[in-house]
């Protein structure tokens, strides 16, 4: 018996989620950093979470974002638009010290 296509199973993986809520922009790299970003900052207790509440320094979760972006910047290099290049450099540089100034007074 030949399988047919429609007797196959529908493979719903590739679907685009359906938005639920407000609309939020589409995602690009520039939105990308900058919600990695303020992950890091939530986590170092310095900007409050999604609950509208400041919590407690989490350094291994800031610096996992940390990190997540330093990946990011090694594996884009040479492939970024110079105003990209520049706002990683500048979050990059802003987060290492603050994370910096946090470590040494813990």
């Amino acid at each position: 018996m030949a399988n047919d296509s429609h007797d196959a199973p529908h493979d719903d993986h590739d679907a685009p989620l359906p938005h639920v809520g407000d609309p939020i922009p589409p995602i690009d790299f520039t939105t990308f950093v900058l919600s990695l970003s303020a992950s890091a900052l939530v986590h170092m207790g310095l900007t409050p979470g999604p609950d509208g509440k400041r919590h407690e320094p989490d350094l291994p979760l800031a610096r996992q974002n940390i990190d997540i972006l330093v990946l990011l910047q090694e594996k884009t290099k040479g492939n970024l638009s110079g105003t990209e290049e520049r706002l990683l450099h500048q979050i990059l540089f802003d987060l290492r010290m603050r994370y910096l100034d946090l470590a040494k007074r813990s």
